[in-house]
């Protein structure tokens, strides 16, 4: 089990992203949350099984044509055990 913090940035507010993010996050048994940021980027926290979590990171640029991403850093950060859904912060 791993927990990432993912930043990304380029064409990912306004294309629905975030609802992309959440669909994927519960196709690969995620949990975690995902916002927009007042600089236009969008940050999230994923948790779940590593092969689950590779898969959903090559896969984030996936949803629509729309969404277009620039730059990507992924950082592992602390477990939260007792997290059990995913979810759109505000």
């Amino acid at each position: 089990m791993l927990r990432k913090y993912i930043l990304v940035s380029g064409r990912v507010q306004g294309v629905g992203f975030r609802y992309h993010i959440m669909n994927l996050a519960l196709e690969y048994h995620l949990t975690g949350w995902v916002r927009n940021l007042n600089n236009g980027a969008v940050e999230m926290e994923i948790q779940g099984e590593s092969d689950a979590l590779e898969q959903f990171i090559q896969n984030m640029d996936s949803g629509t044509h729309w969404i277009r991403i620039d730059h990507c850093s992924v950082t592992e950060v602390s477990i939260i055990l007792e997290e059990t859904a995913f979810r759109i912060r505000s």
